[in-house]
């Protein structure tokens, strides 16, 4: 006589009222915080995006009367991108020198050469001076401290501080022999802003990528070397891959920073258009018109967003991943 396979017991219904409840409970925690980012945020940017669409008031040459400005269409855009202005007759023209549409590319230029140069510079100088303080000796935490100082004090007086050490008459000038004029001639110039700019921030680099550095555990470098792995191999195949991440983050915010500078430039070299950046060229057209300063801006904001997503996705600077998942991947 034939008995019936057992038939497994159908599975019970999961439970989602915890889970529903805690979720409802995280969002309402998190709430405040979206909200007033919303606010800070949000805001401002699609004002700006408003804005843009938008033509600056001003004086109606025919009539010499004062009007608004109306719906601008993507004139706005247009007058940065293609560098396109309108004359007295109302036609599209190419925008003539001097005007702020001529110099955007060129701001352009100036803006990706200083983020490629300073951040190249700092991240290389950065793993150098944290792989010092990473090591144990007597003095390190005098040391660390001590690297700090720099990016802890402000813009603005490093910028004058650099401005009177560049001077004609200044501490370079005065080492080297030379009688370079630093802050006008366009290549000194730009040099000058560099190293400013490095001897500022790659402290702050540094400190992003000592985190990195300590958490790798210990044991894979002892391993390393009972293996006989030399220094040189300990390096590349050990810290590189596992402090990818930290520095890829480090560069992340770094680059970010870079293309939004700004204070620097304009204080040291007193806005010289071989140094002018999208920033600076940002606040001069806000003085004259803030709608089409808004255009400039929002295009400042999708280029910044552009290197962000290329810097994440394209590279792996992801802020999530960790040290313990790149070490599993290896």
């Amino acid at each position: 006589m034939k008995t019936e396979a057992a038939q497994p017991d159908s599975p019970k219904p999961k439970r989602r009222g915890p889970i529903l409840g805690l979720t409802a409970r995280a969002w309402l925690f998190v709430a405040p915080v979206l909200l007033a980012l919303i606010v800070v945020v949000g805001y401002p940017v699609v004002r700006a995006v408003i804005m843009s669409f938008q033509k600056d008031a001003g004086i109606d040459k025919s009539t010499g009367m004062f009007v608004d400005g109306g719906n601008a269409g993507f004139s706005n855009y247009t007058h940065w991108l293609l560098q396109q202005c309108t004359d007295s007759l109302g036609q599209t023209i190419s925008c003539p020198t001097g005007n702020s549409g001529s110099e955007f590319w060129a701001a352009v230029g100036v803006t990706v050469f200083f983020a490629v140069v300073t951040v190249t510079l700092e991240a290389t100088i950065g793993l150098g001076m944290a792989m010092i303080m990473g090591k144990t000796f007597k003095g390190r935490a005098l040391l660390r401290a001590a690297v700090l100082i720099p990016w802890a004090i402000p813009t603005a007086v490093t910028a004058r501080l650099w401005e009177f050490m560049f001077h004609v008459d200044g501490v370079v000038n005065r080492v080297f022999g030379t009688h370079i004029v630093w802050t006008v001639d366009t290549w000194p110039a730009r040099f000058a802003v560099v190293i400013a700019d490095v001897w500022k921030t790659t402290p702050f680099m540094a400190l992003l990528i000592l985190a990195g550095l300590q958490v790798i555990p210990g044991d894979v470098y002892e391993a390393a070397r009972v293996d006989g792995a030399s220094a040189w191999q300990r390096f590349r195949y050990i810290t590189m891959p596992l402090l990818k991440p930290a520095l890829l983050v480090a560069v992340l915010f770094r680059t970010m920073d870079a293309l939004r500078l700004y204070d620097l430039p304009a204080i040291m070299t007193q806005n010289l258009g071989a140094t002018r950046t999208i920033s600076m060229l940002v606040v001069d057209q806000s003085r004259s018109g803030a709608n089409s300063a808004s255009a400039l801006s929002v295009i400042t904001f999708l280029l910044i967003f552009a290197v962000a997503f290329v810097l994440v996705k394209g590279l792996g600077a992801n802020a999530v991943r960790t040290q313990e998942e790149q070490r599993e991947a290896h």
